[in-house]
């Protein structure tokens, strides 16, 4: 799959967490990946139920989704249609200058426009994702299977669980490398989701992400979007 490398008009700047450095990119492929569940029964399962609503099964499993690099921000205010959309927190994948760092991010998705095109139904909403990020000193050894993940919408839990029903971290990297033209590129990539507590998508306003890990250590992300903003 071809990915394009985009100039950001407005640099993205992260701090990295228990140092005072920060990194800043500019020039980066966005990329959001689906149907990352480590169990191929269940990502199936998913795949026949969407196509019992008319979406097309995906070509591959995973799938890896092209995203402009403007679609991430960490303002924590966007705007959106008036369109069912809805978020969900996910692991955020970032390789700058050729160290990884981790992250988290929403998915933010128009859920109208998922039904005829998955693909374009990502890429009409922004990208939110934290401001912070941690160093990754091997992507091979990172695990997040202890790793606790929760969402909120407008004050209400919306998704909670640990990450050990994803894909790898290694495992979701590589595969995108190995089927895009990305290269030694930076890049910022979505790594895949937990179910919905209710299973039902919630057109919220106000959305809160966070990740725990077992040291304590947790990276926090608040964000708004403002309905019928987009036309």
């Amino acid at each position: 799959m071809q990915t394009q490398q985009t100039t950001r008009q407005v640099p993205l700047t992260f701090r990295v967490v228990g140092t005072e450095k920060t990194i800043t990119l500019t020039d980066f492929h966005g990329v959001v990946a689906g149907y990352t569940g480590r169990d191929p029964e269940a990502v199936q399962h998913h795949i026949d139920e969407l196509a019992a609503i008319g979406v097309a099964p995906p070509p591959e499993v995973p799938m890896f989704y092209r995203m402009d690099s403007d679609l991430f921000e960490t303002t924590g205010e966007h705007d959106a249609s008036e369109n069912l959309t809805s978020g969900e927190i996910e692991p955020l994948y970032i390789r700058h200058g050729g160290k990884y760092y981790l992250g988290i991010g929403s998915d933010h998705t128009d859920r109208d426009i998922e039904a005829t095109d998955i693909g374009d139904s990502k890429r009409a909403c922004p990208k939110p994702v934290a401001g912070e990020v941690i160093a990754v000193e091997s992507l091979e050894n990172l695990d997040l299977d202890k790793c606790t993940a929760r969402s909120w919408v407008d004050g209400e839990l919306y998704q909670e669980g640990p990450l050990s029903g994803l894909r790898k971290p290694a495992d979701v990297v590589e595969r995108l490398l190995a089927r895009t033209d990305i290269g030694d590129a930076d890049f910022m990539c979505l790594g895949g989701t937990l179910p919905l507590l209710n299973g039902k998508f919630v057109d919220g306003t106000s959305w809160k992400l966070e990740l725990s890990f077992p040291n304590g250590t947790t990276i926090e992300h608040n964000y708004k979007i403002k309905k019928g903003s987009l036309r």
